[in-house]
């Protein structure tokens, strides 16, 4: 079938009349109708000219013309002056086919493990009534934690890297070698050992480091090469992290909630069954507080008594604001029972979905597998483009300036919450990361406040909702990621009404 150089991409299989029917007309018109109340031709989809209706349908250019001008008629096709004819925006839908009981088929054919509530429910847990804060359409003032101001990341500088790196693949095409084995781009994971060294006192090799598709990919990936359905237990931080927990209990185990208070986990709670410990000691989520170095020791001590391993998730780790830094749990002498998750999409951009694992020796043969079995590796053009950022200096300028900026809001929500709220509102001290949350009196409910805030146009988070079982406190987390200072005193200003 030949096709004019300007033709559409259209493929649709037609059954077609004997030449000079009289039925062309009704048979190609009913064929349409059914592909465009059914979907297959979406809606938006442009049709091919009627000059092409020869080689595109075997039909005479008479013939394509009528028929569309049908289909125009009945409002199933819109005629763009200019553009071309399009199937309706409001066309499809009316004949799809539904399933006649749709939980019924769930039940039968999903494994069960992805409809239970403890896996579902956690992995929604950032949808909420707030919009995206990338949306275009006005919003409410975000003051969700987890949101990064990406009108500060450096476009201009990650352009030229990417552009580089683009042109070295042009110039230098990879080779066709099977991608089995592949950690990941080798320059990324060693700027990953130099940033770490330097920010977080570690000190690991190449070979130690996983590149995964955000932090969420490393948890289930340690879920699935750690975890023994139905038998291992895993103690996670309450409150905490929940997409976290939804990747160890959708592999099977049995998740149970720990305690934090004012020095961190508690490490006395933890079940002595317990064969993984999932934590954030530097900077606690939500909480925000830091492990004190009893704590510390004592975790380290446990998981060596009894051969338990540690998932440290470094969040927000980058950005500290007082007193001297904290190292990681990862330590050359912990370095055997210890996971150190990373990701890129605090300190750079959400969007890139790039992290890593540093991990044991004798984990990462496992590692590399299961992630192998699940997208070979993370895009590499971009791996080599984060690699030539971090190595050239960049992330370390960018996070350098927006550790000056994130201190800036922090102080004026840290002083707001103080001067205006006293008992009724106690910030949780902390010197990391990029939100703040602040304990509700007795006699509080953060969910109705917060709801009452979303009405007057800010969005914010509950201390509650971060709970596995019953919340011990209510509060407020106040991100400061995209809200300036100015959002930020307005913020407060109305908080303080609903308050007095």
């Amino acid at each position: 079938m030949r096709e004019l150089p300007d033709s559409p991409l259209f493929e649709l299989e037609l059954a077609l009349p004997a030449p000079g029917s009289r039925q062309a007309i009704g048979m190609l018109h009913a064929q349409f109708v059914q592909a465009i109340r059914s979907g297959r031709l979406a809606p938006g989809t442009k049709l091919p000219p009627t000059r092409s209706a020869p080689a595109q349908f075997g039909i005479a250019r008479n013939t394509a013309a009528e028929l569309y001008h049908r289909l125009l008629n009945e409002g199933l096709l819109v005629a763009r002056q200019g553009s071309g004819t399009f199937v309706a925006p409001a066309a499809a839908g009316s004949g799809q086919a539904q399933a006649r009981n749709p939980d019924a088929l769930a039940a039968l054919r999903i494994n069960p493990v992805w409809l239970d509530k403890d896996v579902a429910a956690p992995m929604r847990f950032w949808q909420d009534d707030a919009p995206a804060a990338a949306a275009p359409a006005p919003g409410p003032v975000e003051l969700r934690p987890a949101l990064v101001d990406s009108r500060l990341f450096p476009f201009e500088d990650f352009r030229r890297i990417l552009a580089r790196q683009l042109r070295s693949l042009e110039n230098r095409p990879p080779s066709f070698r099977s991608p089995q084995g592949s950690q990941g781009n080798y320059r990324l994971r060693q700027a990953v050992t130099s940033h770490v060294a330097v920010t977080r006192a570690i000190a690991c090799r190449a070979d130690d480091v996983l590149v995964t598709a955000g932090a969420q990919q490393a948890f289930d990936l340690l879920a699935r090469v750690l975890v023994v359905q139905g038998q291992t237990v895993v103690a996670v931080e309450d409150p905490g992290y929940p997409p976290l927990r939804a990747a160890f209990a959708a592999a099977g185990a049995r998740v149970v909630p720990v305690p934090v208070d004012e020095e961190g986990l508690v490490v006395d709670a933890i079940p002595p069954e317990a064969a993984i410990v999932c934590v954030t000691p530097s900077h606690q989520f939500p909480l925000g507080v830091a492990m004190s170095p009893r704590r510390r020791q004592a975790l380290l001590a446990l998981a060596r008594r009894k051969g338990a391993v540690i998932v440290e998730d470094d969040y927000d780790g980058e950005f500290r604001f007082d007193g001297g830094p904290l190292s990681a749990l990862r330590t050359a002498e912990a370095a055997d029972h210890v996971f150190y998750v990373g990701t890129f999409s605090k300190c750079m951009l959400p969007t890139l979905r790039l992290g890593f694992l540093i991990a044991p020796a004798w984990a990462m043969p496992a590692l590399v597998t299961a992630k192998n079995c699940m997208d070979w590796h993370c895009p590499s053009f971009l791996q080599m483009a984060v690699g030539a950022f971090v190595a050239d200096g960049h992330l370390t300028r960018h996070v350098r300036r927006m550790r000056q900026i994130y201190r800036q809001r922090r102080k004026v929500l840290a002083d707001g919450l103080r001067q205006r709220f006293g008992a009724s509102l106690a910030p949780v001290p902390s010197a990391y990361g990029m939100h703040l949350t602040a304990l509700l009196a007795p006699g509080h409910d953060g969910r109705d406040i917060a709801a009452r805030m979303r009405e007057r146009g800010y969005a914010l988070h509950t201390l509650e909702r971060y709970y596995m079982g019953s919340p011990e406190r209510a509060g407020l987390v106040f991100g400061y990621g995209v809200a300036g200072p100015e959002q930020l005193e307005s913020a407060l200003a109305c908080l303080a009404t609903l308050l007095a």
